[in-house]
């Protein structure tokens, strides 16, 4: 039976509760498709901190570079809130995708029908929404050189270099290669030189790719479409800053925040796949912690991206994305989505699926 090692990273809030499910997801898959995982735990963020003195240690970063994937629950949370700190949760996220060298976030959204009364939206604006956001990770403002606070003001920087641009690019045109044919490049080039070079050199790399059709938008007017028209997009490739606001923003197309999974990939292959990092996109969600409420739909799908990308279990991915799927469609649900359930049930019905497909025992 083929292992594989996870380092598995819990950190904040919610995150213990909702990796706990997508742990025990891919352990039950494992059993269903014949490959096991050994999952090497470690604390991250603000449970680090408490720990350790630092959101994350060195040898949690060699654990994680040594694994054939990451999976990540969250960080954060009041207790280590004062944005004055020079330790911060969040660090370890920067740490892990600049060392690890993660520079895309895919962050896959679709509106189920099912889910219609958990939206805003109106059932027809949303109908048939599925689009890729593919996020820039490792530059720009998140890693510009910081100045201040001071008492009268403060300056962060905006770098982005071609390379960096280039590459996440033309991820996404090959992923929209094998999707829809179509890439949204979001940038602000009427005022910033960084969104220029972007809109530059996307241009470029489109002509490497004469079956896909590449539309450039401005990021407000296009922060005002994905909420007006979001099932002409497929794929939406920008920079980090604005990749990470407008996927936030794509979660009321799918209904909430605790549906959104995600991949940080980069370009280092593993013996089994391509080594990336993978995490719901909500928060640690400090309000529920504790209390058996999260929906953890977003991690077991993270889970399911992982299954894909990094340890070639493609059979296993759909079949975990089908058993999410039929439980969003049939119910339960949790209270973000307007049901009444608690975590362990939604993984239980999630684990139930699975096993009915190979009639394994519940």
């Amino acid at each position: 039976m083929r292992t594989y090692r996870v380092a598995y990273l819990p950190g904040d809030g919610v995150g213990p509760e909702v990796l706990a499910a997508a742990r025990r997801c891919v352990d039950v898959a494992g059993e269903r498709f014949g490959f096991r995982v050994s999952w090497d735990e470690h604390l991250v963020g603000g449970a680090a901190i408490d720990e350790l003195g630092a959101p994350m240690s060195d040898a949690t970063l060699e654990a994680s570079r040594a694994a054939d994937a990451v999976l990540l629950g969250a960080v954060g949370g009041p207790a280590w809130d004062d944005p004055r700190a020079a330790v911060r949760p969040e660090q370890a996220l920067l740490r892990l995708r600049g060392e690890l060298g993660l520079f895309a976030n895919l962050r896959p959204v679709r509106a189920l029908g099912a889910l219609a009364d958990a939206s805003p939206l109106r059932p027809e604006v949303r109908e048939g929404a599925d689009l890729l956001i593919v996020r820039e990770l490792t530059g720009g403002l998140y890693f510009g050189r910081p100045q201040g606070p001071t008492p009268d003001g403060a300056v962060d920087t905006c770098a982005y270099s071609r390379p960096e641009i280039e590459r996440v690019v033309r991820l996404a045109f090959e992923l929209a290669a094998g999707r829809r044919g179509r890439v949204t490049s979001v940038d602000k080039a009427n005022v910033l030189a960084t969104g220029r070079l972007w809109r530059q050199v996307a241009t470029e790399v489109a002509a490497d790719f004469p079956g896909v059709t590449l539309e450039h938008a401005l990021v407000d007017s296009f922060a005002a479409d994905l909420m007006r028209r979001p099932a002409r997009h497929d794929v939406v490739v920008t920079e980090n800053l604005f990749g990470d606001i407008l996927s936030d923003e794509a979660a009321v197309i799918a209904g909430s925040l605790g549906l959104l999974a995600s991949a940080s990939l980069g370009a280092r292959s593993t013996r089994h796949g391509r080594f990336g990092l993978y995490e719901p996109v909500h928060g640690s969600a400090p309000d529920i912690a504790g209390q058996g409420l999260a929906n953890p739909a977003a991690a077991i799908g993270s889970a399911a991206l992982m299954l894909r990308w990094s340890l070639s279990q493609p059979a296993a991915a759909a079949a975990l994305e089908e058993a999410v799927g039929a439980v969003l469609e049939a119910g339960p649900r949790t209270r973000d989505l307007g049901g009444d359930a608690g975590t362990a049930a939604v993984t239980d019905a999630v684990v139930l699926r699975l096993r009915e497909a190979r009639g394994l025992a519940a």
